[in-house]
Protein backbone atom coordinates (compact mmCIF):
# COMPACT_ATOMS: atom_id res chain seq x y z
CA UNK A 1 0.00 0.00 0.00
CA UNK A 2 1.84 2.99 -1.12
CA UNK A 3 2.53 5.50 1.64
CA UNK A 4 1.30 3.29 4.02
CA UNK A 5 3.71 1.81 6.93
CA UNK A 6 2.81 -1.65 7.57
CA UNK A 7 5.75 -2.59 9.90
CA UNK A 8 4.41 -3.76 13.49
CA UNK A 9 5.16 -1.11 15.94
CA UNK A 10 4.01 -1.80 19.25
CA UNK A 11 4.12 2.41 20.55
CA UNK A 12 2.68 3.62 17.21
CA UNK A 13 -0.55 1.23 17.58
CA UNK A 14 -0.83 1.94 21.57
CA UNK A 15 -1.00 5.83 20.50
CA UNK A 16 -3.33 5.52 18.03
CA UNK A 17 -5.94 2.41 19.01
CA UNK A 18 -8.90 3.39 20.31
CA UNK A 19 -12.72 2.27 20.47
CA UNK A 20 -15.36 4.55 20.28
CA UNK A 21 -18.90 4.15 21.05
CA UNK A 22 -21.51 5.19 18.71
CA UNK A 23 -25.01 3.83 19.41
CA UNK A 24 -25.65 1.69 21.53
CA UNK A 25 -29.35 0.32 22.06
CA UNK A 26 -31.26 -2.97 23.61
CA UNK A 27 -30.32 -4.90 21.25
CA UNK A 28 -27.41 -3.17 19.12
CA UNK A 29 -24.20 -1.57 19.62
CA UNK A 30 -22.24 0.39 17.08
CA UNK A 31 -18.64 1.22 17.66
CA UNK A 32 -15.41 2.45 15.79
CA UNK A 33 -12.47 0.28 16.14
CA UNK A 34 -9.47 2.56 14.92
CA UNK A 35 -6.19 1.36 14.44
CA UNK A 36 -6.08 -2.06 14.00
CA UNK A 37 -5.93 -3.74 10.49
CA UNK A 38 -8.18 -6.47 8.63
CA UNK A 39 -6.87 -9.64 10.13
CA UNK A 40 -7.50 -8.63 13.46
CA UNK A 41 -11.09 -6.69 12.77
CA UNK A 42 -12.16 -10.34 11.13
CA UNK A 43 -11.16 -12.27 14.16
CA UNK A 44 -12.94 -9.75 15.99
CA UNK A 45 -15.80 -10.21 13.83
CA UNK A 46 -15.66 -14.23 13.33
CA UNK A 47 -15.19 -14.82 17.14
CA UNK A 48 -18.68 -12.92 17.51
CA UNK A 49 -20.53 -15.17 15.39
CA UNK A 50 -18.94 -18.72 16.16
CA UNK A 51 -17.51 -18.98 19.35
CA UNK A 52 -19.41 -16.81 21.78
CA UNK A 53 -21.37 -19.38 23.89
CA UNK A 54 -24.57 -19.78 24.57
CA UNK A 55 -27.46 -22.30 25.29
CA UNK A 56 -29.63 -23.39 23.26
CA UNK A 57 -32.09 -26.87 23.08
CA UNK A 58 -30.23 -29.50 21.65
CA UNK A 59 -32.57 -32.43 23.04
CA UNK A 60 -35.93 -32.88 22.25
CA UNK A 61 -37.98 -35.83 24.21
CA UNK A 62 -41.13 -36.60 22.16
CA UNK A 63 -43.96 -37.70 24.50
CA UNK A 64 -46.72 -36.59 22.34
CA UNK A 65 -47.07 -35.06 19.30
CA UNK A 66 -50.59 -35.15 17.54
CA UNK A 67 -49.67 -32.02 15.52
CA UNK A 68 -49.45 -31.87 11.31
CA UNK A 69 -45.65 -30.86 12.38
CA UNK A 70 -43.27 -33.96 12.13
CA UNK A 71 -41.17 -34.24 15.42
CA UNK A 72 -38.05 -33.92 13.71
CA UNK A 73 -39.29 -30.57 12.18
CA UNK A 74 -40.55 -29.36 15.80
CA UNK A 75 -37.22 -30.53 17.42
CA UNK A 76 -35.50 -28.14 14.62
CA UNK A 77 -37.80 -25.31 15.26
CA UNK A 78 -37.39 -25.83 19.28
CA UNK A 79 -33.44 -25.34 18.56
CA UNK A 80 -33.77 -22.53 17.02
CA UNK A 81 -35.27 -20.50 19.60
CA UNK A 82 -32.85 -18.01 21.94
CA UNK A 83 -33.35 -18.67 25.04
CA UNK A 84 -32.31 -16.38 27.93
CA UNK A 85 -29.86 -17.73 30.33
CA UNK A 86 -26.55 -16.32 30.87
CA UNK A 87 -24.04 -19.13 29.54
CA UNK A 88 -21.59 -18.14 31.70
CA UNK A 89 -23.33 -19.98 34.44
CA UNK A 90 -22.84 -23.23 32.68
CA UNK A 91 -20.47 -25.88 31.94
CA UNK A 92 -20.20 -27.61 28.51
CA UNK A 93 -21.82 -31.21 28.36
CA UNK A 94 -19.22 -33.97 28.53
CA UNK A 95 -18.94 -35.67 25.78
CA UNK A 96 -21.40 -38.70 25.28
CA UNK A 97 -23.20 -37.48 28.67
CA UNK A 98 -27.26 -38.33 27.77
CA UNK A 99 -28.35 -37.24 30.78
CA UNK A 100 -27.21 -33.70 32.06
CA UNK A 101 -26.84 -32.36 35.28
CA UNK A 102 -28.06 -29.47 37.07
CA UNK A 103 -24.26 -27.61 35.69
CA UNK A 104 -24.46 -28.24 32.29
CA UNK A 105 -28.33 -28.47 31.26
CA UNK A 106 -31.72 -26.50 31.38
CA UNK A 107 -34.81 -28.15 31.12
CA UNK A 108 -38.08 -26.85 29.59
CA UNK A 109 -41.09 -28.59 29.20
CA UNK A 110 -43.83 -27.50 26.30
CA UNK A 111 -47.19 -29.34 27.32
CA UNK A 112 -50.05 -28.02 25.14
CA UNK A 113 -53.62 -29.21 23.95
CA UNK A 114 -56.01 -27.79 21.49
CA UNK A 115 -59.63 -27.82 22.57
CA UNK A 116 -63.37 -25.85 21.28
CA UNK A 117 -64.36 -22.82 22.59
CA UNK A 118 -68.38 -24.19 23.91
CA UNK A 119 -68.52 -20.09 24.42
CA UNK A 120 -67.76 -19.47 20.37
CA UNK A 121 -70.93 -18.21 17.80
CA UNK A 122 -71.68 -20.86 15.55
CA UNK A 123 -71.40 -18.31 12.71
CA UNK A 124 -67.90 -17.63 13.54
CA UNK A 125 -65.05 -19.20 11.49
CA UNK A 126 -62.20 -17.02 13.54
CA UNK A 127 -59.95 -20.58 14.83
CA UNK A 128 -59.01 -17.43 17.41
CA UNK A 129 -62.48 -17.44 18.54
CA UNK A 130 -63.21 -21.07 17.94
CA UNK A 131 -60.46 -22.73 19.46
CA UNK A 132 -58.51 -22.59 22.49
CA UNK A 133 -54.52 -22.81 22.45
CA UNK A 134 -54.95 -23.23 19.18
CA UNK A 135 -51.06 -21.49 18.64
CA UNK A 136 -48.26 -23.00 19.92
CA UNK A 137 -46.01 -19.89 21.00
CA UNK A 138 -42.48 -19.56 22.84
CA UNK A 139 -44.32 -18.57 25.87
CA UNK A 140 -45.91 -22.01 26.54
CA UNK A 141 -41.83 -23.03 27.27
CA UNK A 142 -41.80 -23.34 30.84
CA UNK A 143 -38.66 -23.74 33.07
CA UNK A 144 -38.26 -27.16 35.00
CA UNK A 145 -35.29 -26.90 37.47
CA UNK A 146 -33.19 -30.09 37.26
CA UNK A 147 -31.53 -31.24 40.78
CA UNK A 148 -30.87 -28.39 43.39
CA UNK A 149 -31.02 -25.47 39.97
CA UNK A 150 -33.84 -23.97 42.50
CA UNK A 151 -30.96 -23.06 44.84
CA UNK A 152 -28.46 -22.60 42.69
CA UNK A 153 -30.69 -20.17 40.26
CA UNK A 154 -33.06 -18.45 42.96
CA UNK A 155 -33.55 -15.72 41.44
CA UNK A 156 -33.73 -16.81 37.59
CA UNK A 157 -35.66 -16.24 34.80
CA UNK A 158 -34.61 -18.64 32.64
CA UNK A 159 -37.13 -18.83 29.44
CA UNK A 160 -37.31 -18.14 25.73
CA UNK A 161 -36.47 -14.50 24.61
CA UNK A 162 -39.62 -13.49 23.21
CA UNK A 163 -43.06 -14.96 23.88
CA UNK A 164 -44.69 -14.79 20.28
CA UNK A 165 -42.38 -16.79 18.19
CA UNK A 166 -45.19 -19.33 16.43
CA UNK A 167 -44.18 -23.11 17.20
CA UNK A 168 -46.75 -25.00 15.53
CA UNK A 169 -50.89 -24.76 14.93
CA UNK A 170 -53.14 -26.86 16.65
CA UNK A 171 -56.71 -28.04 16.07
CA UNK A 172 -58.90 -29.49 18.55
CA UNK A 173 -58.07 -32.88 19.91
CA UNK A 174 -53.97 -32.53 18.64
CA UNK A 175 -51.67 -32.18 21.66
CA UNK A 176 -47.97 -31.67 21.75
CA UNK A 177 -46.24 -33.06 25.37
CA UNK A 178 -42.18 -32.60 24.90
CA UNK A 179 -39.26 -32.06 27.19
CA UNK A 180 -36.06 -30.01 25.87
CA UNK A 181 -32.45 -30.09 27.07
CA UNK A 182 -30.38 -26.91 26.68
CA UNK A 183 -26.69 -27.24 26.45
CA UNK A 184 -23.94 -24.78 26.40
CA UNK A 185 -22.61 -24.65 22.73
CA UNK A 186 -20.75 -22.15 20.18
CA UNK A 187 -22.10 -21.18 16.45
CA UNK A 188 -19.02 -22.97 15.03
CA UNK A 189 -21.03 -26.33 16.03
CA UNK A 190 -24.49 -25.50 14.99
CA UNK A 191 -25.87 -22.02 14.08
CA UNK A 192 -28.74 -21.96 17.00
CA UNK A 193 -25.77 -21.14 19.38
CA UNK A 194 -24.34 -18.01 17.79
CA UNK A 195 -25.07 -15.07 20.04
CA UNK A 196 -26.33 -12.12 17.30
CA UNK A 197 -28.33 -11.90 14.90
CA UNK A 198 -25.58 -10.47 12.67
CA UNK A 199 -21.73 -9.35 13.64
CA UNK A 200 -20.07 -7.14 10.54
CA UNK A 201 -17.96 -4.32 10.18
CA UNK A 202 -17.42 -1.44 7.01
CA UNK A 203 -14.54 0.89 6.85
CA UNK A 204 -15.19 4.47 6.98
CA UNK A 205 -15.86 6.24 4.17
CA UNK A 206 -13.76 9.03 2.63
CA UNK A 207 -15.08 11.68 0.29
CA UNK A 208 -13.06 14.62 -0.86
CA UNK A 209 -14.47 17.37 -3.47
CA UNK A 210 -11.80 18.05 -5.23
CA UNK A 211 -12.59 21.64 -6.26
CA UNK A 212 -15.94 23.80 -4.93
CA UNK A 213 -19.41 22.38 -6.20
CA UNK A 214 -21.94 24.92 -6.59
CA UNK A 215 -25.93 25.54 -7.45
CA UNK A 216 -27.28 22.80 -9.29
CA UNK A 217 -24.41 20.87 -9.68
CA UNK A 218 -24.24 21.03 -5.34
CA UNK A 219 -27.84 19.64 -5.31
CA UNK A 220 -27.50 16.99 -7.84
CA UNK A 221 -23.97 15.64 -5.72
CA UNK A 222 -26.51 15.56 -2.52
CA UNK A 223 -28.73 13.61 -4.01
CA UNK A 224 -26.00 10.89 -4.88
CA UNK A 225 -25.19 10.19 -1.61
CA UNK A 226 -27.13 9.22 1.02
CA UNK A 227 -29.34 11.52 3.53
CA UNK A 228 -26.94 13.49 5.28
CA UNK A 229 -23.73 12.86 3.57
CA UNK A 230 -23.65 16.02 1.81
CA UNK A 231 -24.92 19.12 3.05
CA UNK A 232 -25.38 22.32 1.06
CA UNK A 233 -24.02 25.86 2.26
CA UNK A 234 -25.47 29.37 1.54
CA UNK A 235 -22.43 31.56 1.12
CA UNK A 236 -22.33 34.75 -0.55
CA UNK A 237 -25.70 33.59 -2.60
CA UNK A 238 -24.40 30.55 -3.71
CA UNK A 239 -25.14 27.04 -2.75
CA UNK A 240 -22.19 25.11 -1.88
CA UNK A 241 -21.64 21.76 -1.23
CA UNK A 242 -19.66 20.33 1.38
CA UNK A 243 -19.35 16.64 3.18
CA UNK A 244 -21.28 16.47 6.37
CA UNK A 245 -20.84 13.20 7.53
CA UNK A 246 -19.12 10.48 5.01
CA UNK A 247 -19.49 8.21 7.76
CA UNK A 248 -23.22 7.90 6.73
CA UNK A 249 -21.98 6.92 2.82
CA UNK A 250 -23.19 3.36 1.63
CA UNK A 251 -20.81 3.91 -1.35
CA UNK A 252 -23.67 3.58 -4.01
CA UNK A 253 -20.85 4.87 -6.14
CA UNK A 254 -23.96 7.05 -7.80
CA UNK A 255 -21.84 9.82 -8.53
CA UNK A 256 -19.72 8.20 -11.24
CA UNK A 257 -22.87 7.94 -13.26
CA UNK A 258 -22.82 11.65 -13.82
CA UNK A 259 -20.12 13.13 -16.10
CA UNK A 260 -20.59 16.80 -14.93
CA UNK A 261 -19.35 15.19 -10.95
CA UNK A 262 -17.19 12.13 -11.89
CA UNK A 263 -14.14 14.03 -11.82
CA UNK A 264 -14.60 16.20 -9.12
CA UNK A 265 -15.11 13.94 -6.10
CA UNK A 266 -12.85 11.39 -5.17
CA UNK A 267 -14.06 8.60 -2.81
CA UNK A 268 -12.13 6.33 -0.57
CA UNK A 269 -11.29 4.39 3.07
CA UNK A 270 -10.22 4.78 5.99
CA UNK A 271 -7.90 1.64 6.16
CA UNK A 272 -7.64 1.04 9.63
CA UNK A 273 -10.81 2.43 11.00
CA UNK A 274 -13.66 -0.05 11.11
CA UNK A 275 -17.13 0.45 11.95
CA UNK A 276 -18.32 -2.44 13.68
CA UNK A 277 -22.56 -3.30 14.27
CA UNK A 278 -23.31 -5.63 16.79
CA UNK A 279 -26.90 -6.73 16.99
CA UNK A 280 -27.79 -9.63 19.60
CA UNK A 281 -30.01 -12.09 19.83
CA UNK A 282 -31.60 -11.19 22.84
CA UNK A 283 -29.93 -13.75 25.10
CA UNK A 284 -26.95 -11.33 26.11
CA UNK A 285 -26.84 -7.68 25.86
CA UNK A 286 -24.34 -6.58 22.89
CA UNK A 287 -21.83 -4.99 25.20
CA UNK A 288 -21.43 -8.02 27.05
CA UNK A 289 -20.88 -9.91 23.86
CA UNK A 290 -18.21 -7.59 22.74
CA UNK A 291 -16.65 -8.24 25.92
CA UNK A 292 -16.64 -12.21 25.86
CA UNK A 293 -15.31 -11.63 22.21
CA UNK A 294 -12.22 -10.14 23.51
CA UNK A 295 -11.68 -12.36 26.24
CA UNK A 296 -11.75 -15.03 23.62
CA UNK A 297 -9.19 -13.53 21.31
CA UNK A 298 -7.34 -12.72 24.26
CA UNK A 299 -6.74 -16.53 24.80
CA UNK A 300 -6.12 -17.18 21.75
CA UNK A 301 -2.94 -15.10 21.46
CA UNK A 302 -2.02 -16.37 25.22
CA UNK A 303 -2.33 -20.19 23.99
CA UNK A 304 -0.20 -19.28 21.00
CA UNK A 305 2.65 -17.88 22.58
CA UNK A 306 2.41 -20.65 25.04
CA UNK A 307 3.06 -22.81 22.23
CA UNK A 308 5.65 -20.87 21.05
CA UNK A 309 7.36 -21.02 24.13
CA UNK A 310 7.15 -24.77 24.17
CA UNK A 311 9.09 -25.10 21.35
CA UNK A 312 12.42 -26.20 21.38
CA UNK A 313 14.91 -23.56 20.15
CA UNK A 314 17.91 -25.46 18.05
Amino acid sequence: WKGYEDAWDQRRFEEAFRVDIIREEEGALEFDMVGIDAAIANAFRRILLAEVPTMAVEKVFVYNNTSIVQDEILAHRLGLIPIRADPRLFEYRNQGDEEGTEIDTLQFQLKIKCSRNPQAAKESSDPNELYFNHKVYSKHMTWVPLGNQTDLFPDADFRPVHDDILIALLRPGQEIDVLMHCVKGIGKDHAKFSPVATASYRLLPDITLLQPIEDEAAEMLQKCFSPGVIEIQNIKGKKVARVANARLDTFSREVFRHESLKNLVRLARVRNHYIFSVESTGILPPDVLVSEAIKILMGKCQRFLNELDSVPME
